[in-house]
């Protein structure tokens, strides 16, 4: 990416979007650009935590792994979206991966750029301390989800976020974000098997329509219904 191009890429994002052309320019020159094929690892969970990622192109997914080796998504992140707040800030190690879900772009900003950014400009550390806000509040939530939802209500909920801000066509919301049946499962503390018999019934009923791993959301009404306690 040229320097006008990671200049719009970074003025896309919630934390650096309030900031003038020029400091964007200069946060710009001191980005490093990589690139990631599907299915390879971005960061990896433990891996010291000296930068922050802005997507500027692709999908990423979230996976955290237990010490026997078992996996959950905790989220799927796309253009603009930031990762690696947390062991940025608190400079500890990584607390989950970062695996490529198509073939991504991302911009890198050392620890000392982002720390430096936040000191200089208070639109800045409030983004950050939003963001983070926002993290945890959507952790509690999942939290609550996992004891007073059934799985239905669980995977209508994930479609939902997954969802977004997506525009609806005639025919829905189309979800086209490169998640197997597995993924989804690992996001709603599910076995794939469990996942795809609720995938069946939502697609019986109306509510959605499933085509490998493109889903869309026909029936937002119920589905949202389906994902109320």
């Amino acid at each position: 990416m040229d320097l006008s191009s990671v200049v719009g890429a970074l003025k896309g994002t919630d934390l650096f979007g309030a900031l003038d052309d020029d400091t964007l320019a200069q946060l710009a020159a001191a980005c490093r650009t990589r690139t990631y094929r599907k299915g390879q690892y971005v960061f990896y969970q433990g891996d010291p935590g000296d930068t922050l990622l802005v997507i500027g192109e692709g999908l990423v997914k979230v996976v955290f792994a237990s010490p026997a080796g078992e996996e959950t998504v905790l989220a799927a992140l796309g253009i603009g979206e930031v990762l690696g707040e947390i062991a940025l800030l608190d400079g500890a190690a990584r607390s989950a991966s970062v695996v490529a879900v198509e073939p991504t772009m991302g911009l890198l900003l050392s620890r000392a750029t982002v720390l430096d950014a936040m000191l200089r400009h208070p639109a800045v550390l409030d983004a950050m301390m939003r963001s983070l806000g926002k993290l945890v509040r959507r952790l509690t939530e999942q939290a609550g989800d996992f004891i007073f939802l059934d799985l239905g209500g669980r995977l209508a909920k994930l479609l939902l976020r997954l969802a977004g801000e997506r525009s609806e066509s005639a025919e829905g919301i189309v979800l086209d974000l490169g998640l197997s049946q597995s993924d989804l499962a690992a996001m709603v503390g599910a076995s794939r098997p469990a996942v795809n018999r609720v995938l069946h019934s939502f697609a019986a009923r109306g509510l959605i329509s499933v085509n490998g791993q493109v889903i869309i959301l026909r029936d937002l009404a119920a589905l949202r219904r389906r994902a109320s306690p």
